[in-house]
């Protein structure tokens, strides 16, 4: 069982990977649908709100119905993805914007049918390394969500139909793979009734509770920074020398984002299965918050050590990530840790939405210097509550 635990690990990480390539399908070709679709500035800004507010609504329904927990995991997780692939293969004939950001909405509640189900099933597959486990899925995770800036290195070759196809193959793969190359895990169970209880549960939890508080403020922080981040090194890039290259900006952007990240989510699994959930998480959100205080101090200043904070602020804004999933996994009850996870999922997602739209407004009063000060806010909520999960810890 323990060798097979690992092809298991591969295969939902491969599935992860995959399936998270439809979050930012549209954002590489941007520019394109602008035309296509007619975007007003009003329906750019919904576009690039609506998967999280689908993810949003997705695990809302998720975890008040009990889903994760209700039904065999990895079939949930293998219709998720084949919905959220097929939903993303009608962009390709969409031509008014307003249907598409609804579209991007429906594959953002199906996408809440894919994240934390995968947390769940390696909560099965691995009662023990669990640190790890979970931190080599959130390396796929983080990898999938950042293929659409490495996709758009060749977008000059392809056109965004191109792209909208990949992305759902891709995704329709993941659910062939969860449904007939996996299988369930040990201790899985499919009898979990729907009970208001298990949510009441989850509440008075007070380490699932803290450590959901600790995520809360990480969330804030990372999609923020995840969305901004690359139009933060373009415009510090062009402030530094007006004839730096586009690519540039946004191989630093896939640099940071998806393999510094990648590596960060794999180091803080090891470590914080050495050290403990509490102190990996209170030492990554320190660092990521002083890199969101610092970063803006180079803006158009110095090119190296704007990329250098970026790589930096890229491996540690993530690393910490899924040890809160994992700490819910470990102190929730077998039954509801579905659930408790999509809880934890669907109130982290919806603060997302809060950062990546007052990032803009604030960067128009007091600039790309000081702008990204405002997410260090998270990260410090979020030592204070694990701080205080640290009691909980054997």
């Amino acid at each position: 069982m323990k060798k097979n635990r690992w092809v298991a690990l591969t295969l939902i990480g491969i599935s992860v990977f995959f399936s998270l390539s439809l979050w930012f399908s549209t954002s590489v070709i941007e520019t394109e649908l602008k035309t296509k679709w007619h975007l007003t500035p009003a329906m750019e800004s919904w576009l690039s709100i609506a998967i999280p507010i689908g993810f949003v609504i997705g695990a809302f329904i998720s975890s008040f119905l009990g889903l994760a927990d209700r039904y065999n995991t990895r079939k949930f997780f293998a219709i998720s993805a084949l919905t959220g692939g097929l939903l993303n293969g009608v962009l390709i004939f969409v031509d008014q914007g307003h249907v598409g950001i609804m579209f991007r909405i429906f594959i953002g509640m199906t996408l809440a049918g894919v994240y934390p189900p995968a947390v769940k099933l390696i909560s099965q597959w691995f009662p023990s390394q669990r640190g790890v486990a979970t931190g080599i899925l959130i390396a796929a995770l983080t990898l999938g969500t950042s293929l659409p800036h490495f996709i758009s290195l060749l977008v000059t070759f392809l056109n965004g139909n191109v792209v909208l196809l990949l992305c759902t193959v891709l995704a329709i793969m993941a659910a062939i793979i969860m449904n007939y190359a996996l299988g369930d895990g040990p201790g899985s169970s499919n009898d979990t009734s729907f009970s208001l209880g298990q949510l009441k549960k989850i509440f008075r939890n007070k380490p699932v509770m803290l450590a959901n508080y600790g995520y809360f403020g990480h969330m804030w922080e990372l999609y923020g920074m995840w969305t901004w981040l690359p139009a933060f090194l373009t415009a510090s890039f062009i402030a530094y020398s007006p004839s730096t290259d586009p690519w540039i900006s946004t191989l630093v952007a896939f640099g940071s984002i998806g393999v510094a990240g990648g590596l960060g989510c794999v180091i803080g699994g090891v470590v914080s299965d050495k050290i403990g959930r509490s102190n990996l998480t209170i030492s990554a959100m320190t660092i990521s918050a002083l890199c969101a205080i610092f970063i803006g101090f180079t803006f158009g200043l110095y090119f190296w050590l704007t990329i250098l904070l970026a790589l930096i602020w890229g491996m540690s804004v993530v690393a910490d990530s899924a040890q809160f999933s994992a700490a819910v996994s470990d102190f929730s009850e077998v039954k509801s840790t579905g659930t408790a996870l999509t809880f934890q999922m669907c109130i982290g997602y919806l603060i997302t939405i809060g950062s990546i739209n007052l990032i803009p407004l604030f960067k128009d009063f007091i600039g790309w210097e000081w702008v990204f000060t405002t997410l260090s806010v998270g990260p410090i909520i979020g030592i204070i509550a694990m701080s205080k999960f640290k009691e909980y810890e054997k």
